[in-house]
């Protein structure tokens, strides 16, 4: 495993163990008694080779950001796949690298699923769709329906032969996302980047405390590591939606189903207030009552990127695997998405 100063340190390792990489691995008065003591005096010391090969494919990607996020399901694989579309239709060449082993969902979003990885002489070859170069175990696994059962360092290995052998060729951006939380593909991915230089990280949240509570967490994890917060999303923030699209149901009384009343409905509002009809209907889904995102970022000293409405044409357009960008009835993400990213580019000078 690794500690918090990133060193290699076994889980059976002596107290104050040097580390596996150290010169005095295996003979400092510390690793008296270890049960690794002989394997690591004999082991080969100093920094590890393949992060010379990682620096040199990353040599030519000029930015690599970092999509994290405190918890599951609060929409980080969907905001990694459309800035990654986004940055795209801007003519950047991007990359997406998905890190989340074991729950890997950009093949999906991406409209990938059923890809395969190939070789060439320059090594494996991204998956492209939309000139957008993607990197996946998504595109590994024999059956999608397969669970990646992995441990710490079994991960760590795939992370890094993704970072080393993949050939991205030249790129703008290098998009990564990881999986929820800070565990071991996030130490990894900080490990095996940091000194070929990481523009910073992105969290993506949702409004409630619940998930904030975890995203202080994560911003705690980008300060002890060295990782700059690039800013902090607040996706899911209200549902937004045409009054339109909406399907408007009768109440239910003693019992009975509701019923289905939205002809009706729309019929009397074509005829008494047409103009109605092009109105966004917004309501809260989860309690912001406490200032939500943006307070915590001026609480935690980061930048407040914006929010993104729950909008199921955005949805419907991640499930789908395409961009929300130049759909019409995307209109509402897409213009929320639009200015997130168009600050990311201007207050770090990507652009």
């Amino acid at each position: 495993m690794e500690n918090g100063d990133h060193k290699q340190v076994p889980d059976n390792a002596n107290e104050h163990c040097p580390g596996t990489e150290s010169e005095d691995a295996g003979k400092s008065d510390a690793c008296a008694g270890c049960p690794n003591q002989e394997a690591c005096a004999s082991a080969p010391k100093g920094p590890d080779p393949d992060l010379v090969a990682i620096a040199e494919r990353m040599a030519t990607v000029k930015h690599k950001i970092l999509i994290l996020s405190g918890k599951g399901g609060v929409g980080k694989s969907t905001f990694s796949a459309q800035l990654s579309f986004a940055l795209a239709d801007m003519d950047f060449q991007v990359g997406l690298l998905d890190i989340d082993i074991c729950g890997p969902s950009i093949p999906k979003m991406l409209g990938l699923e059923g890809q395969e990885i190939h070789q060439s002489n320059l090594g494996w070859s991204p998956v492209y769709v939309d000139s957008i170069g993607v990197m996946s175990i998504g595109f590994m696994l024999p059956d999608p329906d397969d669970a990646v059962i992995w441990r710490g360092p079994r991960k760590n290995g795939i992370i890094k032969q993704f970072l080393k052998d993949v050939y991205w060729g030249e790129l703008d951006f290098l998009v990564v996302d990881a999986p929820p939380g800070t565990s071991d593909e996030h130490i990894s991915i900080v490990q095996f980047l940091k000194e070929t230089g990481i523009d910073g990280a992105i969290i993506v949240t949702t409004p409630q405390q619940v998930s904030l509570i975890d995203v202080r967490k994560e911003v705690s994890f980008c300060k002890k590591v060295g990782i700059p917060v690039l800013g902090v999303v607040e996706n899911m923030s209200g549902l937004s939606q045409p009054i339109s699209d909406f399907k408007y149901m009768k109440r239910a009384t003693n019992g009975e189903e509701p019923e289905d009343v939205t002809d009706w409905v729309m019929a009397v509002l074509k005829e008494k207030a047409p103009e109605l009809l092009g109105l966004v209907a917004c309501s809260e889904v989860f309690d912001s009552s406490g200032g939500g995102a943006a307070r915590m970022c001026v609480e935690m000293g980061v930048p407040f990127l914006g929010k993104v409405p729950l909008d199921p044409k955005l949805c419907k357009a991640a499930e789908e695997g395409k961009s929300c960008f130049g759909r019409d009835e995307c209109g509402i993400s897409a213009s929320a998405l639009s200015a997130i990213i168009n600050k990311l580019l201007k207050n770090n000078a990507m652009a």
